[in-house]
C-alpha cells in the first residue's frame, strides 16, 4: 500500500478558484460541490494558494453581530479569496507515493495537498479521503484474498 502513487488515488477533475474570487464565490462553489478545500490561482493560472470551508467560516462575521445583514452582505462580496486563503500551500507530485503525501499531510496538519505536474499545472488534489479510501479498497481485497471469496465485477 504505501508504494502506491498519488496519481493513482488523487482526484483528477479539480476545482479551482482564482484569487479575485469573491468570499462568497468560494462558499457557494464548496457547497454545490459538496467540496472543503479549493485550490487558488493567480491570474496565470499558477497555484498561488489553497482555500477551505473552514477558513471561509472563520472569516465570515458572527452571527451576534450588530451589522446588517445588507451590510454584511456588501462586505463579504467585497472581501476577495487572496485575502482569506493559505498562500503558498504543500504540494505534493502525481509521481510521489501516498506514504510520501501523507507524511506531508501530518507534518503539516492539513487535510489535503494539490497536485502539480512537472509543467507546474494542478493536474489533480489528493485529500485524506482519497487516503481513505485507499485503504479501504486494499483492506477488503486482502480480506476477500483471505476468505477464499472470489468477487466478479
Amino acid at each position: 500500500m504505501k508504494h502506491e502513487l498519488v496519481r493513482d488515488w488523487m482526484t483528477k477533475d479539480v476545482i479551482i478558484i482564482t484569487n479575485s474570487s469573491s468570499l462568497p464565490e468560494a462558499h457557494q462553489k464548496m457547497i454545490s460541490e459538496k467540496i472543503r478545500r479549493l485550490p487558488v490561482t493567480d491570474d496565470s493560472g499558477q497555484l498561488s494558494g489553497i482555500i477551505t470551508l473552514s477558513d471561509v467560516r472563520t472569516a465570515s462575521p458572527s452571527p451576534a453581530t450588530s451589522v446588517s445583514i445588507f451590510e454584511m452582505n456588501y462586505l463579504l462580496s467585497n472581501l476577495k479569496v487572496e485575502r482569506v486563503m493559505a498562500p503558498n500551500p504543500a504540494t505534493v507530485h502525481p509521481d510521489q507515493s501516498i506514504q510520501e503525501a501523507a507524511n506531508i499531510m501530518l507534518e503539516n496538519t492539513i487535510s489535503g495537498l494539490p497536485v502539480i505536474g512537472d509543467d507546474g499545472e494542478i493536474c489533480g488534489i489528493i485529500t485524506e479521503s482519497d487516503i481513505f479510501r485507499m485503504v479501504v479498497v486494499y483492506e477488503w481485497r486482502d480480506e476477500e484474498q483471505n476468505s477464499g471469496v472470489v468477487q466478479l465485477d
